[in-house]
């Protein structure tokens, strides 16, 4: 493997300085020819080995690796071309997804899995699922082995983008949200985390009698996931019967012992634990404000029904910046046959709440709901992205699976439900990524469920880039104006060739600006989101939202993003990318100019904990939840 390694690092020394690496490099057949001399059963070597064998050296025999002389340009070089799947942290952070462990709902949707290993709505042959179950649904663990995990494929952790999913985040119980968000700041602020520490924890629950292996966790649920799926009991019957504990039964509607497992069970023991306090989070979070590994967004996942001051107060104080809604469809014929249990009108105060608060909105869209059809879908996502109420910053836009029980089974059963085509749903993603506005992002098309887990409908990982091949065959790719599609990625960029521009829009509440970076080409290398709170109406109680129920005041306008692209550089290095090199400093002083015009004298930045020290330096002072800057 050395050999290997070293022969890569001579064709890097060999290569112009103005010449991209990775593109001129043949990686795949200078591996070739290393393992033209192994033969028979010897192990041969493999190109996505060679990261990890290079971090090994590098950490535990540091003399070694300073014998082969590679300085940090080199380094820098080395690990681009060495990095495994470079898309993870071409947005300019390394995102981790962790999973809240099972937990009753208060939702009862027409096409919800109802996989009782899982939090609802999800299954646990997703990836993020199978390394929850794997982890014990333990934050610190999640996180550390995430981390790992990346570190391994050569990507900078040094940025971190933490998105938190598990169905209904306000139906746990605030002292388990405490702890959970308090156990995901510590991973990141103790890693490394020694090995012994990560036994000892992997050891709490085993002790307990709780198993983090699949077959027996499969073996575990097998006859209540069977009941639940046959229709005998709900989710929340099934659930409060496996894992039991008091919170289990209030949640379920359940009093007193329960069968299976019993009241007392491995679990319940194992979650009377998990509980903190405010007071000690904060001090996690003071920690990771200089940490070397810092969090730099914190994605919260809930429904728009349960948003309320109160709880977007909670958020704020956890250190959440994005929050996930399940919005599905802004037409209420399809909420009620699909058993949203909401109203239209609550989806459009949660909007403005959201808003008002400075969170980023990202939606989840649905279509080929039950009830609908492909003309339907295309009319109530053209609403979604225009109507003032709605407006999100980013959407999961993907069509509904059929899985094994929903009680969407039981109407495909009956003929009230079928699939779109493929050509139907190509026709409406088509459309809906068209009238995407130049401010949101089309986040994904698809969700992670295996096709195993679909009975019918569409089986495709790729449904994106199916989506682009028939825009592109329909001469439309100049036409899309969706973030994702317009951003740089790992494109080399010229610096003077880039512009700000400002995309202005009304909301329901706000006056939004949308400023970006782009080049000649409409490319995006950086954006801010800076909102206008329209006070004279929020006081006069003309909207849905009242200008006392936020924790912000008149004259004060609001900064809800700043986000620069390019593959995640180091903190305080420019590197190669378009990061660190006062791109975000420009679209902060420019936005702070828009504000001063418009008549605002203050500007509140919604900042992350990992981001506080940046807006410091730009002259932000921390008040209450925010950071706050006199214009």
């Amino acid at each position: 493997m050395e050999e290997l390694l070293l022969d890569i690092v001579t064709h890097l020394r060999e290569l112009p300085e103005d010449v991209d690496p990775k593109a001129a490099l043949k990686l795949e057949g200078i591996v070739r020819e290393h393992n033209r001399g192994i033969l028979g059963n010897a192990r041969h070597l493999s190109k996505r080995r060679l990261l990890p064998f290079y971090l090994h050296v590098k950490q535990e025999d540091p003399e070694r690796w300073r014998a082969w002389g590679i300085d940090a340009a080199l380094e820098r070089r080395l690990l681009g071309v060495l990095r495994v799947k470079p898309r993870r942290t071409a947005s300019g952070v390394a995102t981790i997804t962790v999973i809240t462990r099972p937990h009753p709902c208060s939702g009862d949707c027409v096409y919800c899995p109802c996989d009782l290993r899982m939090p609802k709505s999800y299954l646990w042959s997703e990836p993020a699922c199978r390394r929850a179950e794997k982890n014990y649904f333990d934050p610190y663990l999640q996180v550390s082995t995430r981390l790992r995990a990346l570190d391994q494929m050569g990507h900078a952790t040094d940025k971190v983008e933490l998105i938190v999913l598990g169905g209904t985040w306000t139906d746990y119980s605030q002292p388990y949200q405490i702890w959970f968000v308090r156990e995901l700041f510590r991973a990141l602020n103790e890693w490394p985390a020694p090995w012994d520490r990560l036994r000892e924890r992997y050891a709490f629950y085993r002790d307990l009698g709780i198993s983090n292996s699949a077959d027996e966790i499969a073996h575990l649920v097998a006859v209540e996931q069977a009941r639940v799926e046959a229709g005998v009991e709900s989710y929340n019957e099934g659930f409060a019967r496996l894992y039991g504990g008091g919170e289990a039964c209030a949640a379920a509607g359940e009093s007193g012992a329960m069968s299976g497992t019993g009241a007392r069970s491995p679990f319940w023991e194992a979650s009377r634990r998990m509980a903190a306090s405010l007071d000690e989070l904060a001090v996690e979070q003071r920690r990771n404000e200089t940490a070397a590994h810092r969090v730099v967004g914190l994605v919260i996942e809930t429904r728009p029904d349960t948003i309320d001051p109160a709880k977007l107060r909670l958020m704020r104080r956890l250190g959440c910046t994005k929050i996930q809604l399940g919005i599905q469809s802004t037409r209420q014929e399809l909420l009620d046959a699909n058993r949203r249990l909401m109203d239209v009108s609550q989806i459009r105060r949660a909007f403005s709440l959201i808003r008002l608060f400075g969170f980023k909105i990202h939606a989840h869209f649905m279509v080929n709901l039950l009830g609908s059809t492909p003309e339907d879908d295309k009319a109530d996502f053209r609403a979604f992205v225009s109507d003032p109420g709605f407006l999100p910053d980013e959407i999961k836009l993907y069509p509904c699976s059929l899985v094994a029980g929903t009680r969407l089974v039981s109407e495909y059963e009956r003929g009230r439900w079928r699939p779109y085509t493929e050509g139907e749903l190509l026709d409406v993603l088509v459309a809906d990524t068209l009238a995407t506005p130049p401010y949101v992002r089309i986040s994904r098309m698809i969700r992670d469920i295996s096709a195993e887990d679909i009975l019918v409908g569409n089986k495709k990982a790729n449904l994106r880039q199916m989506v682009e091949g028939e825009i592109a065959r329909l001469g439309r790719a100049g036409d899309v104006r969706d973030i994702r599609f317009r951003e740089i990625a790992h494109s080399s960029l010229d610096f003077k060739d880039l512009r700000i521009h400002d995309y202005g829009y009304r909301t329901a509440t706000t006056y939004e600006h949308f400023l970006e970076w782009v080049t000649p080409k409409g490319r995006i290398a950086g954006f801010l989101r800076l909102s206008l709170p329209r006070w004279g109406e929020l006081a006069s109680g003309e909207l849905d939202v009242r200008a006392d129920e936020l924790p912000v005041r008149p004259n004060e306008a609001m900064i809800r993003e700043v986000h620069v692209y390019g593959q995640v550089a180091h903190l305080g290095r420019a590197d190669s990318s378009s990061q660190h090199r006062g791109l975000g400093r420009e679209l902060v002083e420019h936005a702070c100019g828009v504000a001063r015009a418009a008549g605002y004298g203050r500007v509140n930045v919604i900042s992350s904990v990992g981001t506080r020290e940046y807006y410091r330096r730009l002259g932000f002072a921390d008040v209450g939840l925010y950071q706050r800057r006199e214009l």
